[in-house]
């Protein structure tokens, strides 16, 4: 009997991540493939899938945070232990989905002997076999790119936020994108130029000038046009908030009507709530890689927007399964 593209496919989400699984496999209208997965009395674990995977196309969903249900490396262990589990099973191809992809921020040297933690999850990862990784809004993606050797996509949530910003900013005259450093201003152009196309008028561009030496941050001043606007933040992640709250402080003080902070990935560590609570944060857009289970509430219900990436992920599975392209998914 011969197999279909949809019988040779099989969609995993591992226990820490299967709500955001189940949201993809509703959008693939496709059950997620059923697995195991036992704790030992010593703190050890196996997983295992309960179904034939033998010739199969296997995608793997497991975004890398920590939570108060496993840490980050709980969840690095176990994804690799599975991903292994699958070659050892005979899959044809295993793809690892990563929405949050960890340890993505350590991409260069900045101190003497410090570890690339990029370039050793590349190895990690691809030493149990997987052959694809697919992640979201990585910090460095050049970094990302080179540090792995197994074909790799990189997705975007920039038409997210043009789509967010395009609906909610309607009949606003004068809006304005700023990065909150310069080593941001290819994310926040990307953003500026799709959002003047969709909205059909001239969006200025500005960064804000920092430094940051072992943890410590020091802010400048904006560089560009923001006066009379609704000016929008764009970063990749948000931790504790401090680099994006100097950046509205310094925007609300040179004449911004409101601000809104941007950012693919909510991580809010520390004091994040109080942080993002302030005054010249207006709202705070993020995408759903990381859930916002550490921020207050009375700030997630007041100023907090959190849009779906499910979509994105399960276009760019089906992609790469039939064997297409994720240029236009990614056009922005």
């Amino acid at each position: 009997m011969v197999t279909t593209d949809r019988e040779r496919l099989a969609l995993f989400a591992l226990d820490a991540s299967r709500p955001f699984g189940e949201a993809v496999a509703r959008q693939l209208d496709l059950p997620l493939s059923e697995h195991e997965e036992r704790e030992f009395e010593d703190g050890e674990h196996k997983s295992r899938s309960l179904v034939n995977v033998r010739g199969r196309d296997v995608f793997v969903v497991q975004s890398l945070y920590s939570d108060a249900g496993q840490s980050v490396n709980d969840k690095l262990v176990r994804l690799l232990f599975f991903l292994g589990a699958l070659r050892d099973a005979s899959a044809e191809r295993v793809t690892a989905v990563l929405p949050y992809l960890a340890y993505a921020r350590k991409d260069k040297k900045t101190q003497t002997r410090d570890p690339v933690t990029t370039r050793y999850m590349a190895l990690l990862i691809e030493a149990v076999g997987t052959e694809r990784v697919v992640t979201l809004d990585v910090h460095n993606l050049a970094a990302f790119q080179n540090a792995f050797r197994v074909h790799t996509d990189h997705l975007e949530a920039n038409n997210l936020f043009v789509r967010y910003f395009t609906e909610t900013l309607v009949g606003v005259e004068k809006i304005a994108v700023v990065s909150p450093d310069a080593g941001g201003i290819k994310r926040a152009e990307r953003l500026r130029a799709s959002l003047s196309r969709a909205m059909g008028q001239d969006i200025p561009l500005g960064f804000m000038e920092k430094a940051r030496a072992r943890g410590q941050l020091t802010a400048g001043r904006v560089v560009g046009d923001v006066a009379g606007s609704v000016t929008i933040v764009i970063d990749d992640m948000i931790s504790t908030g401090g680099t994006l709250l100097h950046a509205a402080t310094a925007c609300k003080a040179l004449g911004a009507r409101q601000v809104y902070a941007a950012a693919s990935h909510g991580v809010f560590v520390g004091n994040a709530s109080a942080v993002l609570g302030d005054e010249a944060l207006d709202r705070v857009v993020v995408t759903d890689t990381v859930p916002p289970f550490r921020l207050g509430p009375a700030v997630a219900r007041d100023k907090l927007v959190v849009l779906s990436t499910a979509p994105l992920f399960a276009e760019a599975i089906r992609c790469i399964h039939t064997g297409g392209s994720l240029v236009d998914l990614l056009a922005g």
